[in-house]
């Protein structure tokens, strides 16, 4: 008889063999999804959930800042400073549970993961 879950476990096994390009697209859609998930949760009234999920996109933003070749140039820098930007929009939208802030730092976040699909498509492709 299984004890876990069986998606749980392809969940983590996908993460655990995933490349470094997988897992920070992972990341990116993980942190479009809950925007959204905490735009919602706000909308429903529920603090807590709105709380928890821009806390963990915010989470997700501080990884890539540290984790980030800064010595790569002025492209990771003006890369790190959009990052920035967006943890620091996500923690004004948190402290205020403000929708608006929000609806305009969601295209950002979704600009930022359809530019490393291209460059992960381009990487791939050679082209």
């Amino acid at each position: 008889m299984y004890t876990t879950n069986p998606y749980n476990t392809y969940k983590q096994n996908s993460v655990n063999m995933a490349s470094k390009e997988q897992l920070l697209l992972m990341l990116l859609d993980g942190a479009v999804k809950y925007t959204k998930i905490a735009r919602m949760a706000i909308l429903e009234k529920n603090i807590s959930r709105a709380h928890n999920e821009l806390v963990r996109v915010q989470d997700i933003f501080l990884e890539l800042m540290i984790t980030m070749d800064k010595s790569a140039g002025k492209y990771m820098e003006d890369l790190y400073n959009i990052y920035d930007f967006i943890k620091g929009e996500l923690a004004k939208a948190n402290m205020k549970k403000d929708i608006k802030i929000i609806d305009e730092v969601l295209p950002v976040i979704e600009d930022v993961r359809d530019m490393w699909y291209e460059v992960d498509k381009k990487i791939k492709t050679g082209k």
